[in-house]
């Protein structure tokens, strides 16, 4: 395969980095024909790297890299936390056609009614760069917090920007991560998370563009195999993560 746009592998690079420092980070299980896929999508081909980790407080980080062809270069991560913590859930994909960045968003996303106060207190703290190509979310995208960045990155200097406040974002969900405590399982805020990330799941889910892509180079039932349990799975009962 052909090199990635360089954001890319930075933001690849970056995030494991940052994971290495997590207490307690471990692999979690993935089928074996999911951790590297190749495929062919009109005559091209496609290939799709997954990485799953774990830790307190985290049932799942997902990071996946994907090339389609000649053209088309994709980066997805998603940390989903477990419901007992109180916890948002950290979002990032940057998407590359014909070499330029066509999409590129970071968010922390409610799984309550709004974020923690103390997340919003650190996201406000970061600074705001001016991108001249600020882009709408989608229909769906009500999953969204009010700090959602999405943009079409520009030049190299707005590239920069970006990783920078997609490290800083990062770095507001370990840091909250490290600092949190878990509620019981029953309790119900613990419940109410649970419930609010289910809807994060199911309303991703709802994007048409990743699964016409999926059945284009597979089929229908293996893209949905792949949307359903790996992309966005809905989370386990509350308490229930790698860790226990």
């Amino acid at each position: 395969m052909r090199d990635f746009h360089p954001l890319i592998p930075r933001i690849a690079a970056s995030l494991r980095s940052a994971w290495q420092g997590l207490t307690s980070v471990s692999a979690l299980p993935m089928d074996g024909d999911l951790a590297e896929i190749r495929g062919e999508l009109e005559g091209d081909a496609m290939a799709i790297s997954n990485q799953l980790l774990c830790c307190p407080g985290v049932r799942k980080i997902h990071l996946e890299t994907a090339q389609v062809g000649r053209n088309l270069d994709i980066l997805h991560c998603v940390l989903f936390p477990d419901p007992c913590y109180d916890l948002p859930i950290f979002g990032a994909d940057v998407v590359v056609g014909r070499g330029a960045v066509s999409a590129a968003i970071v968010d922390l996303s409610p799984t309550g009614a709004s974020l923690p106060e103390r997340v919003v207190a650190r996201l406000q703290q970061l600074p705001n760069h001016p991108f001249s190509q600020p882009r709408e979310v989608p229909s769906w995208g009500t999953i969204f917090s009010p700090h959602v960045l999405f943009v079409r990155p520009t030049s190299a200097q707005e590239e920069d920007w970006f990783l920078a406040h997609l490290e800083a974002v990062h770095g507001v969900m370990l840091r909250s991560v490290e600092d949190c405590e878990p509620q019981p399982a029953d309790h119900p805020d613990s419940l109410s998370r649970h419930a609010g990330q289910l809807f994060y799941c199911q309303q991703q889910r709802r994007n048409d563009k990743t699964r016409r892509v999926l059945e284009m180079a597979f089929d229908s039932q293996w893209a949905d195999r792949y949307i359903q349990n790996l992309l966005f799975d809905d989370p386990p009962t509350p308490g229930e993560h790698c860790g226990n």
